[in-house]
């Protein structure tokens, strides 16, 4: 991640790894395969921290926040791999790509779809209890998403950040969620 994904070969990740390059294409046929188990892994743990504060008994606005926040927290916790995640499987859609890639791109953009999917029903439901303001909840969600995850963009952790800071980040990143979709009072 260092140098980016184009920059970035078989050989540097296995001298990151201390490992020979055929070791890594033991494992891996390509590159793009990497890529792809790496974005499937990060989205597997998001779908799995998230998916029980969504659909979680408490009232939306409540839900809403959890996640925003929690959102933050994973950014921050999982940085690089979260970078991989907003890298994209865009650059890889509109490349060239095996068959079997094609199938592994169609599984991450439903992963990617389920997790979306999450902030639209909490979004949903809080337009519906009157929690949230008549908006969109698609389009709500892809704004909300769109916040949280340019963090992958701004953050950068600093060596003497204590856990009060990323507490701090992760609440004001959530606060702000909530004041763009909240109901006028």
């Amino acid at each position: 991640m260092a140098h980016g994904y184009a920059a970035t070969s078989i050989d540097t990740v296995a001298d990151a790894l201390g490992a020979t390059k055929g070791r890594v294409y033991y494992y891996y046929r390509s590159k793009t395969d990497l890529f792809f188990d790496i974005h499937r892994q990060a989205m597997t743990m998001n779908l799995s921290v998230m998916r029980p504060l969504a659909t979680s008994a408490r009232p939306p606005r409540d839900r809403l926040v959890s996640m925003a926040r929690t959102h933050a927290m994973l950014v921050m916790d999982h940085l690089p791999t979260q970078r991989v995640l907003n890298q994209g499987v865009e650059l890889h859609l509109s490349g060239r790509t095996t068959a079997p890639q094609r199938d592994v791109l169609a599984e991450l953009m439903a992963m990617r779809s389920q997790f979306e999917r999450l902030y639209v029903d909490v979004l949903a439901e809080g337009v519906a209890s009157g929690d949230f303001r008549a908006l969109d909840p698609r389009l709500g969600a892809k704004s909300v998403l769109g916040a949280l995850n340019w963090m992958t963009v701004w953050y950068s952790p600093r060596p003497d950040e204590s856990a009060e800071t990323r507490d701090r980040i992760a609440d004001e990143l959530a606060t702000f969620v909530l004041h763009a979709v909240r109901a006028a009072p």
